[in-house]
């Protein structure tokens, strides 16, 4: 798939206020400081599209940006760390999660995990809320390129094995790094595959 456009279209904190589901949409989560804002630039090859910052919680809403005129990417608010109130926090996962089982036009979830840590509680009870909740997602590991090679694929193993635990076979995964471009061809794939059945 070539990225001909990509373009913000709006930010809303609840899924009353996203755009009419007219369109195939594939959703972009995972903990806080994963790294989500950089890939979802390197995927649609935009500097500056979804906002970084070094401080975990940038994203605070549901923002969809509009790609190729024909499908929306949707940039969601990180769960796990963040300087907010608890109250705040709760008020994001209610409104997650009736983004994610509610939108019709959601086509898939990619669920960012970082490569260089042991598997994260957190991630973990996510896929299998996910799995619970019958809602198609993928594993996107992050920044694959800061670990040698011994320890990254000691992490992929480990994450396997944890995720053994409640699944019979693992979800589909993608190996990705911003700074090398690694996954990006793999990535638009798997969406131009999906949008094919849409």
């Amino acid at each position: 798939m070539d990225i001909k456009s990509a373009k913000f279209l709006q930010s809303t904190p609840t899924l009353k206020g996203c755009p009419s589901p007219e369109k195939p949409e594939f959703a972009f989560i995972g903990r806080s400081n994963v790294g989500k804002s950089s890939l979802i630039n390197m995927l649609v090859q935009r500097k500056s599209l979804a906002l970084t910052s070094s401080n975990p919680g940038k994203t605070k809403a549901i923002n969809h940006f509009e790609i190729n005129d024909s499908w929306y990417l949707v940039d969601l608010p990180g769960y796990g760390y963040a300087k907010i109130s608890q109250k705040e926090r709760n008020s994001w996962m209610v409104n997650l999660q009736e983004y994610l089982t509610k939108r019709e036009n959601l086509l898939n979830i990619f669920i960012l995990i970082d490569a260089n840590i042991p598997p994260q509680n957190s991630d973990l009870t996510f896929c299998d809320w996910l799995g619970e909740n019958s809602l198609p997602f993928c594993i996107v590991f992050t920044k694959s390129d800061k670990s040698k090679q011994h320890q990254l694929q000691l992490n992929l193993t480990e994450f396997h094995k944890s995720m053994g635990v409640t699944w019979e076979e693992m979800p589909p995964y993608i190996v990705t790094s911003v700074d090398k471009k690694l996954g990006r061809d793999e990535l638009l794939d798997y969406i131009q595959a999906i949008i094919a059945t849409w």
